[in-house]
């Protein structure tokens, strides 16, 4: 009973909810716009790489090697407590955004630039012969097909970057888990911190377990 009473205490739970409902919907959103930037990113990242002239193509392979090499709590905190030094001052939210984005895009770009390189190079060369332009033959002939190969890892990413979000309570934002450890110093029990925890799994076990559908099925496809 004591295990129970300690992390797992019904009452504290249940005067701790509130805070971990607002703390989570904190989390999906700076979640939700940290992918959306990120893949934007991520493509725009991509396609200089791919088809950008030789010095583009060289400052943008440094960008992605230098952002999956930074931890990014290291540029999270770079971000919101040294740039202010240069005169560049942004909100802990904000701040947990580009550090997010920053380092999903560099990952998304690798995922997209796979993608696209899967592609048989028939395909471009039908392109060119059919009269396309650049962007005609890239959002209408290569991009649908290459997400069709990118979307499993692009969501192993996404989830990533929600699980990442727990960074953002160094920062001051009242996500999950900075929501989770105010309500555990009040209750003076850790039951919010399980409590959390278990709002993470609920959460991003469909998630999971949707990219190892997507995962079968396109593999299955392949064949």
């Amino acid at each position: 009973m004591e295990l129970i009473d300690t992390f797992f205490n019904a009452e504290v739970l249940r005067r701790s909810f509130p805070m971990l409902v607002k703390g989570l919907w904190v989390t999906i959103k700076l979640g939700l716009v940290s992918i959306i930037a990120g893949l934007a990113l991520g493509l725009a990242l991509a396609l200089l790489r791919l088809y950008g002239k030789r010095p583009v193509q060289f400052v943008t392979s440094v960008y992605i090697d230098i952002f999956r090499s930074l931890p990014l709590l290291v540029l999270l905190i770079i971000i919101y407590y040294a740039l202010p030094f240069v005169g560049i001052r942004m909100s802990g939210f904000w701040s947990a955004m580009c550090a997010l984005t920053m380092v999903s895009g560099a990952y998304s770009a690798e995922i997209f630039r796979a993608g696209i390189q899967a592609i048989p190079k028939g395909q471009f060369e039908a392109s060119q012969a059919l009269g396309l332009n650049y962007r005609q033959m890239m959002f209408d002939v290569v991009l649908p097909q290459a997400v069709k190969i990118v979307i499993p890892p692009l969501t192993n990413n996404s989830i990533n970057v929600i699980k990442d979000t727990a960074l953002a309570s160094v920062v001051a934002i009242p996500d999950l888990l900075k929501q989770a450890t105010q309500a555990q110093a009040l209750a003076a029990n850790p039951s919010p911190l399980i409590g959390a925890a278990i709002i993470y799994i609920l959460f991003l076990w469909p998630l999971v377990a949707a990219v190892s559908r997507m995962e079968r099925h396109f593999g299955a496809g392949e064949h």
